[in-house]
């Protein structure tokens, strides 16, 4: 059952404790910005929605496109997405392949062969087997959904830039490093490593000034 460790506002602080116990460098980002606030999102269509908007794009990008997208419709929800016409998703900003990919998440979802109410009681493996199944859902996707909604605690997603800058920028590596000895360097921080992952995006963040979106 330690697939399903979670974490929650109450035992986030704790888990960085341990590990800014372990690294000097996480505890120094800590010391300059204070904690991370646990970067926590619904369970939710939603939810999934904002993270396709997400990829691949500055999170300003994915922000103006979901923000339009809501004042469109309101909560965002599988039929509301299927409602639309290209057109109308493409004045969202999403783009041609975006649109497929949204759409073919919310046929899943609408059709319940994707119940996100049950990967909640599931292992992360197999939560990846069934989303990865789905265009446009790849690795990356599927780890920030279970970051953020599953809130599991051992994720280390090597394929989101911001990550991937913070963790060289901390550790001084080589622009040109492996994703192999990226991990390596990870690997002290489980079962924690969602956690690791936050403190270094805070240090990311607040060194562009930049704020994250529920």
């Amino acid at each position: 059952m330690s697939q399903l460790l979670q974490f929650d506002p109450h035992t986030f602080t704790g888990f960085c404790d341990i590990l800014t116990k372990k690294d000097k460098d996480l505890r120094q980002i800590i010391r300059t910005h204070g904690y991370p606030t646990p970067w926590i999102r619904p369970n939710t269509f939603q939810t999934l929605v904002l993270t396709i908007l997400e990829q691949q794009v500055s999170l300003a990008a994915a922000y103006a496109a979901f923000n339009r997208l809501k004042n469109k419709i309101g909560l965002v929800t599988p039929a509301k997405i299927l409602a639309l016409t290209d057109q109308e998703l493409r004045d969202c900003y999403f783009t041609r392949q975006k649109i497929i990919y949204a759409r073919g998440l919310a046929e899943a979802v609408q059709s319940k062969k994707i119940r996100l109410k049950k990967m909640e009681e599931l292992p992360d493996e197999i939560v990846r087997e069934q989303l990865i199944q789905l265009k446009g859902i790849g690795n990356w996707t599927i780890d920030v959904y279970l970051m953020h909604a599953l809130r599991r605690t051992d994720l280390f997603p090597l394929g989101d830039i911001a990550l991937v800058n913070s963790l060289k920028h901390i550790k001084k590596l080589s622009p040109d490093i492996s994703k192999e000895k990226m991990l390596a360097i990870a690997e002290p921080w489980r079962p924690y490593r969602t956690i690791a992952a936050m403190i270094l995006w805070h240090d990311y963040l607040k060194r562009r000034g930049t704020k994250i979106q529920d």
